[in-house]
């Protein structure tokens, strides 16, 4: 009959070798890891290991310990990576950044641009984070107000990345890959919709409801109880609310903030109209300048992958090694590469500290293409 209790005394064993084992590994990929300090060479030769892992895989005696085997060395010598990245930074060997660090974000009297037009959420997400000192003025795309920072015409850009109930804007993760402008704040501001018309306008009159397709979207249980009315996307919710006001038409309503019916001299005709109480959108705050304040302690990055098994947890993994705490993670299709994407990460630190420099480094070794979207 197995004794059960001798079995485990025997797992403890050669566990207890194998801990000693990794140690003396890892003291022999340190001094690798001075080595390649004075010769200049790379931590990651992607090629070397994977002859490694075939040589390995090929001593296992059936195929489930190969399949074992390479998996185990695969996270061994990710561990031995990081901590010869570690190495190079306590070194002083650092990557060169182009960000530079200021101790505030200049505010006053800055040019900022916006999409939609005024009485929008954006229009109210710019004077909460600005406040009143600044010129602005609005454009029609998201687009934009990407290029009017391009040209210079603006200084920074005011642009929703995500909404609590909606998710997040894809198109506004497209545009970031697209330029290589960089978030410095972000805003959140609770959006209460509600439903307008012109003064003396009734529920029963309503044929017609205009809204950005996300507010349509955060309204969607108030709808439902309306299906007789026909929804019409626009381009921004201040936008619909304008148009109704311009049309003059009593079957036409919009989806806005109370603020843009104000604006436009509409009539509030139900209150409470989102399915979720606690709706709100976060905007993000971008310029085309790599800057970054000192007390900043978000950093949002992108990169790509190949079609390996593990790839996305190995490159993950550079966070959890590093202590850092990962708040968000996207991916998008890549254009004209069916099949492939691109992950966003959002995690918390700065720049300037060692642990987020060891988990960029990592990342630019052992990803493709990667971006640091901004510090903020």
């Amino acid at each position: 009959m197995l004794d059960l209790q001798k079995m485990r005394k025997d797992i403890d064993v050669i566990d207890t070798q194998i801990v000693k084992l990794f140690e003396e590994r890892m003291k022999i990929c340190e001094d690798v890891a001075q080595f390649k300090i004075e010769t200049g060479k790379p931590v990651f030769d992607k090629n070397r290991e994977q002859e490694k892992l075939e040589a390995l895989g090929s001593k296992a005696h059936n195929d489930f310990n190969r399949c074992g085997v390479q998996e185990l060395y695969e996270q061994i010598m990710s561990i031995s990576r990081k901590r010869q990245y570690q190495l190079l930074q306590e070194n002083g060997i650092e990557e060169k950044s182009d960000f530079v660090k200021i101790e505030n974000l200049k505010k006053e009297n800055a040019t900022v641009v916006f999409q939609g037009v005024e009485g929008a959420y954006s229009f109210a997400a710019m004077h909460t984070f600005f406040g009143d000192q600044i010129k602005s003025f609005h454009v029609d795309t998201w687009k934009d107000a990407m290029e009017e920072i391009k040209k210079g015409k603006a200084d920074f850009a005011v642009l929703p990345i995500e909404n609590s109930t909606a998710g997040i804007v894809q198109d506004i993760y497209d545009l970031l890959t697209e330029y290589d402008h960089v978030i410095v704040g972000e805003q959140i501001i609770p959006c209460e919709h509600v439903l307008m018309g012109l003064p003396g306008t009734s529920l029963f009159d309503i044929r017609t409801v205009y809204s950005h397709p996300q507010a349509l979207m955060q309204c969607r249980e108030f709808l439902e109880e309306h299906r007789d009315w026909q929804q019409m996307e626009w381009n921004n919710t201040a936008a619909a609310a304008k148009k109704v006001a311009g049309d003059k038409d009593l079957s036409q309503a919009a989806i806005a903030s109370r603020y843009a019916a104000d604006h436009f001299g509409l009539a509030v005709l139900q209150e409470g109209i989102y399915s979720n109480v606690n709706n709100s959108t976060r905007f993000i705050i971008v310029t085309k300048k790599k800057i970054y304040c000192r007390d900043a302690r978000k950093i949002s990055v992108s990169y790509e992958l190949p079609h390996e098994s593990g790839s996305l947890y190995n490159s993950l993994s550079h966070f959890i090694y590093n202590g850092l705490n990962m708040t968000k993670i996207e991916s998008r299709p890549i254009m004209e590469r069916n099949w492939e994407y691109r992950f966003f990460v959002d995690f918390e630190g700065n720049l300037s500290d060692s642990a987020v420099k060891n988990a960029l480094r990592g990342l630019k070794s052992e990803a493709q293409n990667l971006r640091v979207h901004g510090n903020y």
